[in-house]
Parts: structure tokens; C-alpha cells; sequence
């Protein structure tokens, strides 16, 4: 009998409900994906129903669809297997499980495949949006499979309106929802997780440990957020705010790449004692990578991180998720102990054969210079500040260069955005014997004033150069804002018409929408085992170590486990108070073996009651009583329903065997 019910065909409205929520699930995974892989995946999965309305694709069709989608993602991924891989042919499969829709049994595994699909989206994703539509899927999963339970049933259950499947299911999830909170903030965290999360096959736009012409094309576009700041005290201005990164030494001729060997040489400076300092912290979002970025210059590398010589900063671990960071920086890092000869060395390197035009300028300019020495040093620098603001300009839309990158933009072109200019400056400085290097990060900063804190977005991405002063140490030199300083240090506010349609009075909206992600964040992502810890701070609870919060987590598991049993056994109830206060008698007629049997009428029951217990003769009453309103009710004319269900209900309340 079950499996002629599983092998049932579906209705077309049960049809409906399942492709529907399949949808649902499928819909936040998508989110996450390629913009043309999603559009293509989405496309498949509207057209599959069409092409296979009774679950009898031909053969042929199935294998010529499977094959063209992992071939597409392998493309796309470049043959490179990750999470995001994997995530990407679990919507592909998803969008194809329909093709094979035919009776119940294949509803049921077509949904059962649909709820990895919310769950797989947070391998990508942990912000509220995916967890509202995740939730949304998630419910749809479960009436769709209340509806496939009516379909098996009978015409009259699936016949339920839509809106009392919803209920009874957000009532179901509503039950599970304290087990579920007491879980997640008091189950014991550990400091590190058990198992390494794989990493993406396809990294989001960010800074790097390399830089070459049109890299950052993507990134400068991206306005979404890098960091927030918070800052313990008064915050330097936008114009001073520039977040430093990975530090690039050596060029191949085009591209700027780290010098991990760099990283150990030479003394930090130390700061000179008047140098403002800042205390504030950090919040990270996600990069899949290990590049930290601070206000230059750090003091020191916070837990967790690595400061390496030349000012930058390196997380233990890949940033996967959102992390916290408390420094301490400082605005200039001072002299120190001189330039190492390996680091001069370095910092004036250049390939040979490269750039013979820019070459050519740098050794003009330095023969024109008076003599060697800082003074001679900066006013080359200055010389060349001065030619970058009178012939240059900025923009983002640079054709691709040839060999001769530098030559191409000083000479040529004369135009592009700060990975052109820094890179630029710092050539013909090294080339005029100025020991020089490509510093890159974000520079300025918006400040939300609904939260307080300073928002740095992914298209704030910046490089600049920092040249070798004898009597100063590295100098901040950013070619970019001499041409474009409105570019470098602007505000959000510049770019809120192009972001938001040119409403501007959606403003407030955007500030309030970053607050709550940053209340997400806070509450949610970067709940830890130390956040943990200090869960019941506000209680008077300084640490909550182990042996508290075992016995408080075991504690919680029981009341929320009690809880749902209460309301599981309560949701079994009958609603009609009439009928509930009905069968509680009956219970206590029960218990001295008297108790009505499920075919037994009423009113014979307790006839046979009291011909056994005269002394219950009041029970022949109540029963005709009970009768009359379950069975005669709305017949008999009377006014006041409500008034005899009350009194009904007093009565069999009161009523005593």
C-alpha cells in the first residue's frame, strides 16, 4: 500500500508546491555564484519542468544537460576544485533533480536534496541575507513535504489552504527555535575549529601579495565593505587615513610582488615621542586570505597576526570569516637605525632591459640634482609630484600596456589609476638612486554616523610609494592625490548617487542597512569562544570558564528540551475547549476502569456509568448536555452560544466521578 502511495503520480498543485520550493532553495545559493553561472543555472532550472512535465525526459537529453553544466563550471573554476566549486555543481545538480519528477517517492528526494542547498549557501555566505532566505527555503522544504504528506493521505488534506500549512510549519520551527539559541551561545567554542573549512576555487577581488597593470580593474569597482574601524579616541582625518597592506619590493618588468625574505631585515623604526597615536579596532571582512591591513604605521602585531619589518601585517591563518583586531598605530614611524645595504639593495633593483625611456629621465634628473643626499633625494621626488599634477590625469578605463609598462604610461598614455601611478613613481625613483617601494592597502574612509565608526569599502584600494630619506626614514610619496586627491580621499557621499540610483535620500537607508550587517557581525559571526567567556559580564560574571559553562549549557539543553515537549504534547490539544473539557472528565472516569471506548456514543456511556455508579447520576445530564452542543449546535435557536458553552464547560470541570 505505501509503495503504490510513493509511486503515486503528483497532482499538478503538488507539482507546483515542490518545484516551488526547490526554487526557494535554490535561490540563495545562486546569489553566490558568478553572475553568468547563476543567470545559465537558473535558466536550466526554469526550463527542465517545461521539457520534462511528467518526469520522462529522454536519456539522451538528461546526459547532453549534465555533461554541458560541470563542463561549464569546470571551465569557469579553472579546473580547481573548492568549496565554492562544490557549491556550484550542487545548484547545477539541484537544477537538474526535477527532470526525474514523477510520484511522491521522487518529490520526497528531490526535497531532501533541496535542503543542502540553503545549508551549502553558508560555506559562502553568513550574512543576514542568506540567512532570511535560507529560513524562507527552509520553510517552504517542510510545506511542501506537509503537502506531499496530505497528497498521501487524501484529496481533503492536501486540499488545506496554503496559509495553515505555513502556520503549522512556523509553528513547528518556532518549537525547535530555543533548543536551537540555547545551542548556539552556550554550547562550549572551541579557540580554533577541528577541521580546516576548504578554500575557494575562485578568490573575491581584494589586495594581494602582486600587482600589475589592470589587476585592480575589478577591485576599484567593488563597493563592498573591506573594514569598519572604531576608533577609542579622536580618529585622524580621511586625508591621513591610509591602511596599510602588503608591501611590494621586487619588479619583473610588470608586475610588483612581496619579498618574503624582506620581511625579517633590518631594525623597526621606533616612532618619535610626539607622534599621534591611535588606539581602535578593526573588523575584517573575509578575503581568503592572510593580508591584514592597519593604520600605518602598527606598533605591534595583535594575537592571531605577524609584523613584519617593513610594517605590514599577516594573519596566522587565512581570514575566512569575520575577525576583530585591536592595535595601536602610530603616523610616522621615524628614522631608526639607517637602510641594511641588502635592503637599499633591494629597494633599488630594477630588471634590465625594461623602461629605456624612464631610465633615461631618472638619470637626467639626477645629474641635474645638486650633489647626493636627502635634500637632492626630495627634490627629485618633488620634481616628479610636480610632472605627475601638471600632465596627468586619472582614470579607470586603461587599454591594456605593452612591455614597457612604465614608458608606455609616463610617456604615452599619461592616464590611469594608482597601481599605475605608485608603480610608476617608485621605477623612476630607483632608477635616480632613491631606494623605493610600492606600499598598497585602502586610503580614507567614510563615517557612518548611525554607528559611529568608520566604513572602508573593497573600491577605497590604493597604493602609493614610500621613498628612503636618510634623515627621515621611509616617506609616504602618493602620486595619485596629486592628481586626483578628491579620488583618494573622498566619502561615501561622493558616490551615493552612482550606488543608490541618485536618490540621495536613501542615505540614511545605507547607513542603517551597514549598522545592523555590523550588528550581524558582531552578535553573530564573531561570536567566539572569548566572546563566550564573557557572556554573563553584564550579570556580574567575569569568565565563564568551563566549569560553569558545561553545567549552564546542560541546563539550557533540559528547560528547551522540556519546552518542546510541553509544546509538542499540547499541540495534540484539542482546540475546542468544549471537547477538551469533555475528554478530562473522561480521563477521570478512566481511572476507575470506566472509561468511554472510542466507537461508544455518549449518551450509552453514561448510561452504562451510572447503572454502575448511581451515585454519578449527574453524568446522564452532562452527557445529553454535550451531546446537544456537539451535535445540535446552531439548531436549536438559542441566543446565547456562548454563554452555554461557558456554563457547559464550568460544569464538566466541576463534575467528579
Amino acid at each position: 500500500m505505501a509503495e503504490r502511495a510513493a509511486a503515486r503520480p503528483l497532482d499538478r498543485d503538488t507539482r507546483r508546491w515542490v518545484l516551488a520550493a526547490a526554487a526557494a532553495s535554490l535561490l540563495p545559493l545562486l546569489l553566490q555564484l558568478p553572475g553568468a553561472l547563476a543567470a545559465g543555472i537558473a535558466l536550466v532550472a526554469a526550463t527542465v519542468p517545461l521539457l520534462a512535465r511528467d518526469g520522462h525526459a529522454p536519456t539522451w537529453l538528461r546526459l547532453v544537460l549534465i555533461v554541458a553544466l560541470i563542463g561549464t563550471v569546470s571551465v569557469l573554476y579553472g579546473f580547481r576544485f573548492g568549496r565554492d566549486t562544490g557549491c556550484a555543481l550542487l545548484a547545477t545538480m539541484l537544477a537538474l533533480k526535477p527532470v526525474e519528477l514523477r510520484g511522491l517517492r521522487d518529490a520526497r528526494s528531490l526535497l531532501g536534496f533541496a535542503l543542502f542547498a540553503p545549508f551549502a549557501t553558508f560555506l559562502l555566505d553568513q550574512g543576514p541575507r542568506s540567512l532570511v532566505l535560507g529560513l524562507v527555503a527552509t520553510l517552504a522544504v517542510l510545506a511542501a513535504l506537509q503537502r506531499l504528506s496530505d497528497a498521501e493521505i487524501g484529496e481533503a488534506a492536501a486540499a488545506r489552504r496554503p496559509w495553515r500549512r505555513f502556520a503549522a510549519v512556523a509553528r513547528m520551527v518556532a518549537i525547535g527555535l530555543p533548543l536551537a539559541m540555547g545551542v548556539f551561545w552556550l554550547f562550549p567554542r572551541l579557540s580554533s575549529p577541528l577541521w580546516g573549512v576548504p578554500d575557494r576555487a575562485l578568490r573575491t577581488p581584494g589586495l594581494s601579495d602582486r600587482m600589475a597593470p589592470g589587476d585592480w580593474a575589478e577591485l576599484m569597482l567593488d563597493d563592498s565593505p573591506a573594514l569598519r574601524a572604531t576608533f577609542a579616541g579622536d580618529a585622524p582625518p580621511p586625508s591621513r587615513m591610509y591602511w596599510r597592506g602588503p608591501v611590494l619590493w621586487n619588479f619583473d618588468g610588470r608586475a610588483w610582488t612581496t619579498s618574503p625574505w624582506a620581511w625579517w631585515i633590518g631594525a623597526r623604526s621606533v616612532p618619535p615621542a610626539d607622534a599621534p597615536r591611535y588606539d581602535y579596532e578593526l573588523e575584517v571582512e573575509p578575503t581568503e586570505r592572510s593580508d591584514l591591513v592597519a593604520l600605518d604605521v602598527p606598533l605591534a602585531a595583535p594575537d592571531g597576526a605577524e609584523l613584519h619589518r617593513d610594517g605590514s601585517l599577516r594573519a596566522t591563518r587565512a581570514l575566512t570569516e569575520v575577525t576583530r583586531w585591536r592595535m595601536t598605530s602610530v603616523a610616522s614611524a621615524g628614522v631608526g637605525d639607517g637602510l641594511p645595504p641588502p635592503l637599499r639593495a633591494l629597494a633599488l633593483r630594477l630588471p634590465d632591459g625594461y623602461n629605456p625611456r624612464t631610465l633615461a629621465l631618472a638619470r637626467r634628473w639626477r645629474s641635474e640634482a645638486a650633489g647626493r643626499g636627502p635634500a637632492a633625494d626630495a627634490a627629485i621626488a618633488n620634481r616628479a609630484l610636480a610632472w605627475i599634477e601638471a600632465e596627468f590625469a586619472y582614470t579607470l578605463e586603461v587599454p591594456p600596456m605593452g612591455r614597457d609598462t612604465v614608458d608606455e604610461f609616463l610617456f604615452d598614455r599619461k592616464a590611469g589609476y594608482c597601481e599605475h601611478f605608485s608603480g610608476a613613481f617608485v621605477v623612476l625613483m630607483r632608477a635616480a638612486g632613491i631606494p623605493a617601494r610600492v606600499v598598497t592597502g585602502y586610503a580614507g574612509g567614510y563615517r557612518n554616523p548611525v554607528g559611529g565608526y568608520w566604513l572602508v569599502r573593497r573600491s577605497d584600494a590604493h597604493a602609493w610609494a614610500e621613498v628612503w630619506l636618510d634623515d627621515r626614514g621611509w616617506v609616504r610619496v602618493d602620486p595619485t592625490a596629486a592628481v586626483a586627491p578628491e579620488r583618494i580621499y573622498d566619502t561615501l557621499d561622493d558616490r551615493r548617487p552612482g550606488m543608490l540610483g541618485g536618490f540621495a535620500g536613501l542615505a540614511p537607508v545605507f547607513d542603517v542597512g551597514d549598522w545592523l550587517r555590523r550588528g550581524w557581525n558582531d552578535f553573530v559571526l564573531g561570536y567566539d569562544a572569548s566572546r563566550q567567556r564573557r557572556l554573563l559580564q553584564p550579570f556580574g560574571v567575569p569568565d565563564l570558564d568551563s566549569s560553569r559553562l558545561i553545567p549552564l549549557f546542560v541546563l539550557a539543553v533540559a528547560l528547551s528540551l522540556g519546552g518542546m515537549f510541553w509544546l509538542a504534547t499540547r499541540q495534540e490539544r484539542e482546540r475546542d475547549p468544549v471537547l477538551r473539557a469533555w475528554r478530562a472528565m473522561e480521563a477521570r472516569y478512566r481511572r476507575l476502569g470506566l472509561g468511554r471506548a472510542r466507537h461508544e456514543p455518549a449518551g450509552p456511556w453514561a448510561a452504562r456509568v451510572v447503572a454502575a455508579r448511581p451515585q454519578s447520576a449527574a453524568l446522564a445530564g452532562l452527557s445529553a448536555r454535550f451531546a446537544d452542543w456537539r451535535y445540535a449546535r446552531g439548531h436549536g435557536g438559542d441566543a446565547r452560544p456562548h454563554e452555554l458553552a461557558r456554563d457547559l464547560i464550568r460544569d464538566l470541570r466541576r463534575h467528579r466521578p
